[in-house]
């Protein structure tokens, strides 16, 4: 059954690799699933004939010593659905759906997702990036700043981390890589 399941995940995800869904007639909708529901629910879709995109990378993981290389989603806990909204409530009713978001700008996600879609294709190394913007609150993963925490400023070549002393009304700057920052919620 474990091997069934596998198999079937391969060819969904590979399903996902090649054919772009947005061709079909239908709406995008974003499905925020129940935790590591993602692959599975991609997979019923599938399944059932619902054109969905799930972009997944590969990453090397380690499991009691051993390494092993693993496909996960890039935007853990979301699959998205292009279809009618008949098809996101036959996604809820696999129990497998924790929110149905509507999307408001149908052409905007249409041409991110295709962008992802055509990197993926094109076997790019996609690794998940925080989305920052200023005025967000950020905390530093590693190097010689762990631990400190933060406002962005702007978004420019480097991300610039603004320190504050709320008390005295005063702040001080510094310069960061984006890719070693934590949105603090």
């Amino acid at each position: 059954m474990v091997a069934m399941t596998n198999a079937v995940a391969r060819m969904a995800s590979s399903l996902v690799a090649t054919e772009w869904p947005g061709q079909t007639e239908g709406t995008w909708y974003v499905l925020r699933t129940k935790s590591r529901q993602e692959k599975i629910l991609s997979t019923d879709l599938a399944g059932r004939g619902i054109a969905n995109f799930l972009p997944l990378v590969t990453q090397t993981k380690y499991y009691g010593g051993r390494k092993a290389k693993v496909e996960v989603p890039l935007f853990p806990g979301y699959v998205f659905l292009h279809g009618a909204l008949d098809d996101a409530y036959t996604a809820d009713r696999t129990r497998r759906v924790a929110q149905i978001i509507q999307v408001p700008d149908q052409q905007r996600l249409d041409w991110e997702l295709r962008n992802i879609h055509i990197a993926l294709g094109s076997c790019a190394t996609l690794d998940p990036y925080p989305y920052l913007k200023a005025g967000v609150r950020v905390e530093v993963r590693e190097g010689p700043f762990r631990g400190l925490q933060g406002v962005i400023e702007n978004r420019t070549r480097r991300d610039r981390l603004i320190l504050m002393i709320d008390i005295l009304g005063s702040a001080v700057s510094l310069e960061v890589d984006g890719s070693i920052l934590d949105v603090i919620e």
